[in-house]
């Protein structure tokens, strides 16, 4: 329950997963698999670090501090990133702005037409930016720490026993992947029946935005 209540809370867990598909054209299936491999690493990361600070006997208040410290660069991380995501989105968004042009032709006659320097076909490039935009996600998610997860493992740990760690490492890391997963399906298969009309044109922008605001949400509201 835990584990759930505190992947519903914190936007972050899902939100960046959500805007990204969106502006990215992602198939649902992408968006899922690439925050079940984000959700891995955000889990396993605390759990390693967990175990072996109860390995070297760290006090919890330790443990604590530096799950802090990774939860703050995961933040700052992904407060820099959406921004930059989000002018990025402007700059794209005014660079593709329909215009007109006028032709005239050899009879005297003329006609003009909109159009915007929009290219049909993928370029390896977009491909990458893509991968990158992936790999970003994950490295936030590596950072970024499951800060309830400690607490719940010293218990257990104090007892030795071994077996009761494992069970409460794995119902809390598949709990959390779960839930991030849902709220991503939930709100794809929401967001698929919406037309974005002209807003389309700003989608990176708003993805940006999107990513921005979580981070800055982590940062100065404690989220």
């Amino acid at each position: 329950m835990l584990a759930l209540v505190h992947t519903i809370l914190g936007p972050d867990h899902y939100l960046p997963f959500i805007a990204l598909g969106k502006a990215r054209n992602w198939t649902l299936s992408k968006t899922l698999r690439i925050c079940f491999y984000c959700g891995i690493g955000h889990v396993l990361s605390s759990v390693v670090i967990g175990l072996i600070g109860l390995a070297i006997g760290s006090a919890v208040f330790s443990l604590e501090k530096l799950e802090g410290m990774r939860g703050e660069i995961a933040a700052w991380i992904l407060f820099v990133f959406g921004f930059a995501y989000m002018i990025w989105g402007l700059w794209r968004a005014f660079k593709r702005k329909p215009h007109t042009h006028f032709h005239l032709h050899s009879d005297g006659t003329g006609h003009e037409h909109n159009h915007a320097h929009v290219q049909s076909h993928t370029h390896v490039h977009d491909t990458e930016k893509k991968k990158a935009t992936a790999w970003i996600l994950f490295l936030i998610f590596i950072f970024g720490p499951c800060e309830p997860l400690i607490p719940l493992l010293i218990y257990p740990a104090a007892q030795f026993n071994t077996l009761i760690v494992v069970l409460v490492a794995l119902i809390f890391s598949v709990t959390t992947i779960a839930t991030m997963m849902g709220m991503v399906w939930v709100s794809l298969k929401g967001l698929s029946f919406m037309k974005s009309g002209p807003l389309a044109r700003y989608a990176h922008s708003l993805a940006g935005l999107v990513i921005f605001a979580c981070g800055g949400a982590m940062l100065f509201l404690g989220l």
